[in-house]
């Protein structure tokens, strides 16, 4: 494979997985409370998330998904769903208590959850296929390739959102402090939804 394949490849990987969106507002809450390494599951669901739609894609079952009107409502009600509970429990969140056992961030298969559930990154995989697909012609080859780049750039995407919000952590001082960036964070999450529904 050639590098003037694989640049635009990774580059349009990099950028849709960097930009904000709820994904990146939960790395980034889950490094404010538990840190880099306690959010590894999460960043891991999410990358593994990004490769099995990206892949789902490139052989065709995501346009079998979304080709019906009341499965794609269902995917939207359970996705938005999801997300306003997560963003309520973000924005009830105080200061991180100091003993570990009694915080738990969101797991793997939480964060895996979020990208099945979520129908604009189904949109977003199933346009880098069909935009891709000219370049690599074999469904199986364009599905490695996809793959390959969505879930590094996702790794590499929510461990700096997850990092910013470890160092954000670190700059919190008081009680108010925190309480006024977890609100913040669960309403950026709850505004994601939005583009959900543009969809």
């Amino acid at each position: 494979m050639t590098l003037n394949i694989l640049a635009p490849i990774f580059l349009f990987t990099l950028t849709a997985a960097i930009t904000p969106g709820g994904a990146t507002t939960l790395a980034t809450a889950s490094g404010l409370q538990y840190g880099l390494g306690r959010s590894i599951p999460l960043i891991a669901g999410i990358a593994f998330g990004m490769v099995s739609l990206s892949v789902a894609a490139s052989v065709g079952l995501a346009s079998l998904m979304l080709t019906s009107p009341k499965l794609h409502l269902l995917l939207k009600l359970a996705g938005t769903v999801y997300l306003l509970w997560l963003a309520l429990m973000i924005a009830r969140s105080n200061r991180p208590k100091t003993r570990d056992d009694l915080a738990k961030p969101i797991s793997f298969f939480g964060s895996l959850g979020l990208l099945w559930l979520n129908p604009k990154a189904w949109a977003m995989t199933m346009g880098a296929a069909a935009s891709f697909s000219a370049l690599i012609t074999d469904p199986l080859h364009l599905a490695f390739w996809l793959g390959l780049a969505f879930g590094i750039s996702a790794i590499f995407s929510m461990s700096l959102w997850c990092s910013t919000g470890s160092l954000l952590a670190r700059l919190l001082k008081t009680d108010r402090q925190w309480k006024i960036v977890n609100v913040i964070l669960g309403l950026l999450l709850a505004a994601s939804i939005m583009p959900i529904w543009l969809f």
